[in-house]
């Protein structure tokens, strides 16, 4: 019998990105996909076990690795554009 996935909802993504909130987001799509951690980690090729680190927001993992699961269950990262003035600029001085 299969395992009945609960779908948890979509982390207040208008804040700055920690591990924790990517893992969280991560955690939302794949339990909204209908995804088991398992199927998940076969699917995106990496172990169970980095994956639900990944999850959990643990510190250790690889961006590669990150990267490689967020473009595989379709979730986009960008950089946001930033502006040159002064004020930016004076902050690095």
């Amino acid at each position: 019998m299969a395992k009945n996935i609960k779908k948890q909802n979509i982390p207040n993504l208008d804040q700055a990105l920690t591990p924790e909130l990517l893992g969280q987001a991560i955690h939302a799509r794949r339990t909204q996909s209908n995804l088991s951690i398992e199927d998940a980690a076969s699917f995106c090729g990496v172990a169970k076990q980095t994956f639900m680190n990944i999850e959990h927001g643990q510190h250790t993992s690889q961006l590669d690795t990150i990267l490689k699961i967020c473009s595989t269950l379709g979730i986009k990262l960008f950089i946001q554009p930033w502006q040159l003035d002064d004020e930016v600029l004076n902050v690095w001085q």
